[in-house]
């Protein structure tokens, strides 16, 4: 039980050092903001005698494909729509380049 709930801590240590780390500095307005922030939480099962590095290493790869840590990484200064549209033809063209590669991958086998 005790192995369990220290589990529980080191993954939720894990998470906030995770984010906080690309979170902007808060600036505190007397004004309240209106807009609502999409929060999706990350689960993962532990198994009973799981090994914590196995864990671990499931949440930080859970957390990498939620894309979390991209969002905040790219909120992380200004960006206009003009840098914003450039950021997302590069990222589809990244996108659609790796589909050709895993078709032709798959083709030869």
């Amino acid at each position: 039980m005790f192995r369990f709930t220290f589990l529980i801590a080191l993954c939720v240590a894990l998470l906030t050092a995770t984010t906080s780390a690309f979170a902007p500095p808060a600036i505190s307005t007397a004004r309240t903001s209106t807009t609502q922030v999409d929060i999706a939480r990350v689960v993962i099962g532990v198994g009973e005698g799981e090994p914590v590095e196995s864990i671990i290493r499931r949440f930080k790869r859970e957390v990498n494909k939620s894309g979390h840590l991209m969002d905040l990484r790219h909120k992380r200064h200004f960006e206009n729509s003009q840098q914003r549209k450039k950021r997302k033809i590069v990222q589809a063209r990244n996108i659609k380049r790796l589909e050709r590669m895993n078709k032709r991958r798959m083709n030869r086998t």
